[in-house]
């Protein structure tokens, strides 16, 4: 992910990418990574990022790394611009407090496919109008977390929309755990497939009818038009935004 965002800042016209980091890969030019005609080397910590005089960071990393790299940002008046799942409500609360204090802003979520986004929003509005829902998120068979942070978000925001849900009628399990993960009283399901890449499926229903909503992304390139869209707005911004609905104005 990191050098496909690489790429796509490169070749916007009205972007610059003034630096790269990764410690697993520190020392090394960027075309070594796919990414060419840049002159940058890989750095190895953030620092790099402050000596080229960076307005914007992006951060797809995992949890730890990202926390720090959110503080640092803060600290340092970097824009932030963040793809890392899993922060706890705690987190999220420190992180906006520590962005009021900055002069920096962040932005921070669960997916920046602008498609997603979209899903997740008809999700929201057609909540009310159905008396069952459950979400189905497939992805490959390298990742770690489970449930996705975009099938818990959905289905937080479904739940925020519409409590109403008729009670589940399962008496007997057969198996432990069939019928998923029960976030906010939605039971969420999720599937690891070799060959696959990032998809969900939200089915509502209710007498005589179901909807579904169902949104694919095969390739991290569906990734970039969010990504970009929050750097070109994460200064307008103040504080910490979560979601990339505001900057599209859902």
């Amino acid at each position: 992910m990191g050098s496909t965002v690489c790429q796509a800042v490169h070749e916007a016209a009205d972007l610059e990418l003034v630096a790269a980091v990764d410690p697993f890969h520190a020392g090394i030019d960027l075309s070594q990574l796919g990414v060419r005609d840049t002159g940058l080397q890989v750095a190895s910590g953030p620092q790099a990022i402050a000596d080229a005089d960076a307005d914007v960071a992006v951060d797809f990393t995992v949890l730890d790394a990202a926390r720090d790299n959110l503080r640092w940002c803060a600290e340092h008046g970097v824009h932030a611009v963040v793809g890392t799942t899993g922060f706890s409500e705690a987190e999220l609360a420190e992180f906006a407090a520590s962005f009021d204090d900055s002069t920096a802003n962040a932005v921070i979520a669960p997916n920046f496919t602008i498609g997603a986004v979209l899903m997740m929003r008809f999700a929201e509005l057609a909540a009310p109008y159905f008396d069952t829902a459950e979400i189905i998120e497939l992805h490959h068979d390298k990742k770690i977390d489970a449930p996705s942070g975009t099938s818990v978000m959905t289905a937080r925001r479904m739940a925020a929309a519409s409590k109403d849900w008729s009670p589940d009628p399962t008496e007997k399990l057969i198996a432990e755990g069939a019928r998923g993960a029960i976030v906010d009283g939605i039971a969420v399901h999720s599937v690891r497939v070799r060959g696959m890449f990032a998809h969900q499926e939200v089915i509502l229903g209710a007498a005589g009818q179901t909807l579904t909503i169902r949104h694919d992304s095969f390739d991290r390139v569906s990734y970039m038009p969010g990504v970009l869209l929050a750097v070109r707005r994460v200064g307008e911004r103040p504080g910490l935004t979560l979601g990339l609905d505001v900057l599209l104005g859902l």
